[in-house]
């Protein structure tokens, strides 16, 4: 029997990889779950000039059910999502929210378009995101900033990591102090939600890999994978990965989602350290008590239980900084 499904951005995803692998529609069919028409017709709808690209379908696939559908996010929910983004919900939060309150349903995505041509039409939501993004660069136009040799894009990342399904794949940022004079390396374990706080003195890579080896060595086979941005601390990507037994990866620029999980627990982070503070008068002691604040504090993602109690097994004891020390 022939039916067509919406397809999810993780899907679409899947489908981008399989054709890289040159996978036939029928067998793509099958391993996203959906029958081989709806394949053929994502793939014929959602193709542009440079092929067929998740992201870019995604967005068009929106786009379209938008143009036919009547509007089930009205202006009173729009309303309400701006007034949770004036009190810094992230857009996630707000999503989540909005479900469970049963106001409606909006993904995360959505409200990240929404901010987005807010901000086209010269509005100032945007300013309320932890972490804003940029327009992106003009092509030709050259970077001052430098380039990391061999870094490994995110695409070529295991798709076991997407799914959250085995202790073990990190995501490491750096939060930085007051005047740039300090900074903290700042770690978390994506299924468990587990986060690690070092300091830095100078945000150097030769630096920053140090304290990303102190922090994960402790966790022996727990370390699969290492994800972050593209900023140069994380030049020595190459010695942390040798140092840990690990795959280093990078995600795209200026795409903090896919690196979620660390851009909220540095979020979290910001509770007790918000930005202003001066992280040179920062002790190891008080890290120590904001990892045991985080890594005790029960997640609705995590079925109420805590960071430690899925990454060490809900009967060993941890402050949640035994792996860093």
């Amino acid at each position: 029997m022939s039916y067509y499904t919406q397809l999810t951005l993780v899907q679409r995803y899947m489908i981008y990889r399989l054709l890289k692998f040159g996978c036939s529609q029928t067998v793509i069919a099958a391993v996203v779950g959906v029958c081989k028409s709806t394949i053929s017709r994502e793939v014929r709808r959602n193709t542009g000039g440079n092929g067929y690209r998740w992201r870019q379908a995604h967005a068009l696939a929106l786009a379209r059910r938008r143009g036919k559908s009547q509007a089930r996010i009205t202006a009173a929910h729009w309303a309400v999502v701006k007034a949770k983004l004036r009190e810094q919900w992230s857009p996630e939060q707000i999503s989540l929210w909005l479900a469970k309150m049963r106001v409606c349903r909006v993904s995360h995505e959505w409200i990240y378009l929404f901010i987005a041509r807010d901000r086209k039409a010269g509005g100032k939501l945007y300013e309320c995101l932890r972490i804003r993004k940029r327009g992106k660069k003009a092509y030709g136009t050259g970077s001052k900033r430098g380039k990391i040799q061999d870094a490994t894009p995110i695409d070529a990342r295991p798709a076991i990591v997407e799914r959250r399904a085995r202790i073990g794949d990190w995501e490491v940022d750096t939060i930085i102090g007051r005047a740039h004079k300090s900074a903290l390396v700042s770690l978390t374990e994506r299924k468990s939600r587990l986060t690690l706080l070092g300091k830095v003195s100078r945000k150097t890579a030769a630096e920053v890999g140090q304290v990303v080896v102190r922090l994960l060595r402790g966790a022996g086979r727990r370390v699969h994978t290492i994800t972050s941005d593209n900023g140069l601390e994380f030049a020595g990507h190459k010695a942390i990965a040798q140092a840990l037994r690990a795959k280093f990866y990078f995600a795209h620029p200026y795409a903090s989602w896919e690196r979620g999980a660390n851009e909220n627990a540095n979020g979290l982070v910001r509770q007790y350290l918000p930005k202003g503070a001066d992280f040179t008068a920062v002790t190891d002691a008080e890290l120590t008590h904001i990892m045991q604040r985080l890594n005790t504090r029960p997640r609705k993602c995590l079925d109420m239980k805590t960071p430690n109690e899925v990454f060490f097994g809900k009967h060993r004891k941890s402050n949640g900084v035994a792996v860093g020390s």
